[in-house]
């Protein structure tokens, strides 16, 4: 930390102004790679944000509540149970300026729908979709295998050309291992973008990219740097922080068919015996909410009154001692059972792995945190090797991700070796209720049956959720007008611009 502060006071006391970045670009960092801006091909979290800049959907799930709002389609609406008309929006070009019509729609899915493709979203698509129908010049039908209540979202899709053009408001000029160049769409239906060009450079090192943004090498950074680090630039003059609520969840994952952790009253007493609150305060400068579930706060779909876990360490000692795992010697040094929690090798992660640790050692835990390059630690969580571990989700947009996470048949194994649910969980009420979710159309008793199951899921603790983390952007403060999404999506960067 002390190297890290020194090369930092280095930086500050450069001229940003002196080594300011281009008038035309904003230059964006972020800590991981891109590689395809094509929506159907779209493996990282990174890749999505990408896609979404060029290839809008026929919605949009960036809004507050996460309701979809209309984006490519003007009208979207249900023909019988199995079937929905959409209607495109005659304005909408591609980046080439040929105008996004039916076939263009029914291309992109179809594509995806074929026995031969090759799509990361083929099984998903699948299992929703039979067939999309063209009905006219700006008219399609989709076809379902059964009601889908969580249609307007799925169709959140970026719609591809025969040629491979978007719609949206950037086109790529350039993505190779180290940054993607996007320019202004010149035909963009929407209001154009006020800079015109994006530059976003792929910075792994969480030190460096900081560094970049207090030297004036960089224009903004969302969600890259660690909260703990904000602090230490927030009075900086030429750096601005602003944040906003997420719909992203830092949970710990649980391994129910662990021998130890497969007893609900284990579970709970882990539960019991993190300090949340504390956490929040001291390593992310109150910049995160605390969760109860998969749903966060604000989310038309949340249920507030469910089962909490607030620290309780006696309560957690007690759950203990009735799941059989005693303390053997008392105040002693001996440990009621040894938890091996693992989790990425970003120093953050293991520093917030490490005193979730000291907490559970309080109630006789013995915990080892191990850290492992994420590529070999998520392949640990799918295989099911693991005890205890800490991992964020994607965006939850539709309280259907109940289904992806909590249903027994996402379970990973030999033939859905990517299922969701990787913590093995099992609940044949729960089964029912996200599966009756998923074909519910009327959202009133939509939410009522996700109520349900926020407070079955709640009680039985097959995770914890720990918090939904703000989304931090720093920016030059030359930046202004970048719009932060509950989703953490780049489109913010369309309305953004820079002060000569």
């Amino acid at each position: 930390m002390k190297l890290w502060l020194a090369a930092l006071a280095v930086a500050i006391g450069c001229s940003p102004r002196d080594r300011r970045t281009p008038d035309d670009t904003l230059v964006v960092v972020i800590e991981a790679s891109m590689a395809s801006s094509d929506p159907r091909y779209a493996i990282s979290n990174y890749d999505g944000k990408l896609s979404k800049l060029v290839h809008v959907g026929l919605t949009a799930v960036d809004t507050e509540s996460l309701v979809p709002r209309l984006e490519l389609a003007t009208k979207v609406e249900r023909f019988g149970d199995l079937a929905w008309d959409i209607e495109l929006r005659p304005d909408a070009k591609f980046s080439d300026g040929s105008p996004v019509v039916a076939e263009d729609v029914a291309y992109t899915y179809q594509s995806m729908l074929a026995k031969d493709s090759d799509s990361l979203f083929h099984r998903s698509f699948t299992e929703r979709f039979s067939s999309v129908e063209v009905r006219g010049p700006r008219s399609v039908r989709f076809h379902l295998r059964e009601p889908l209540a969580t249609f307007e979202t799925d169709i959140d899709f970026g719609i591809i050309s025969r040629t491979g053009k978007g719609a949206g408001p950037y086109v790529v000029n350039e993505l190779t291992s180290s940054h993607a160049l996007l320019d202004v769409n010149p035909h963009y239906y929407g209001a154009k973008p006020k800079v015109p060009h994006v530059e976003i450079k792929f910075v792994r090192d969480a030190s460096a990219r900081l560094l970049m943004m207090v030297g004036g090498a960089a224009d903004l950074i969302q969600n890259g740097v660690r909260l703990d680090l904000v602090e230490e630039v927030k009075d900086r003059p030429r750096i601005q922080i602003t944040s906003a609520p997420s719909v992203l969840l830092t949970q710990m994952l649980l391994n129910n068919a662990d021998p130890m952790l497969r007893d609900v009253r284990v579970r709970q007493a882990i539960a019991l015996a993190i300090d949340r609150p504390a956490i929040i305060a001291a390593k992310f400068g109150g910049r995160a909410r605390l969760a109860t579930g998969l749903v966060a706060p604000g989310h038309w779909a949340y249920e507030p009154d469910v089962p909490r876990w607030d620290r309780d360490v006696a309560r957690a000692r007690q759950l203990l001692d009735e799941a059989g795992l005693r303390d053997p010697d008392g105040a002693g040094p001996k440990p009621r059972a040894r938890l091996v929690y693992k989790t990425s090798s970003d120093a953050f992660r293991v520093t917030l792995a490490r005193v979730i640790a000291a907490q559970l050692a309080e109630v006789g835990l013995d915990v080892e945190v191990r850290s492992f390059e994420f590529a070999t630690f998520f392949s640990d969580i799918k295989k099911g090797s693991y005890q205890l571990a800490s991992m964020q989700t994607s965006d939850i947009t539709d309280p259907d991700f109940y289904f992806t996470y909590f249903h027994s048949s996402r379970i990973p194994d030999a033939t859905n070796p990517d299922g969701g649910n990787r913590w093995r969980y099992k609940n044949a009420r729960v089964d029912e209720l996200t599966r009756a979710g998923r074909h519910e159309l009327d959202r009133v008793k939509r939410k009522a049956l996700y109520s349900e199951v926020q407070r079955l899921v709640a009680g039985e603790v097959p995770t914890i959720p720990l918090w939904h983390e703000d989304n931090v952007v720093l920016s030059n403060v030359d930046v202004q007008g970048y719009a932060i999404t509950p989703n953490a999506r780049l489109i913010g960067l369309a309305s953004a611009w820079k002060r000569p």
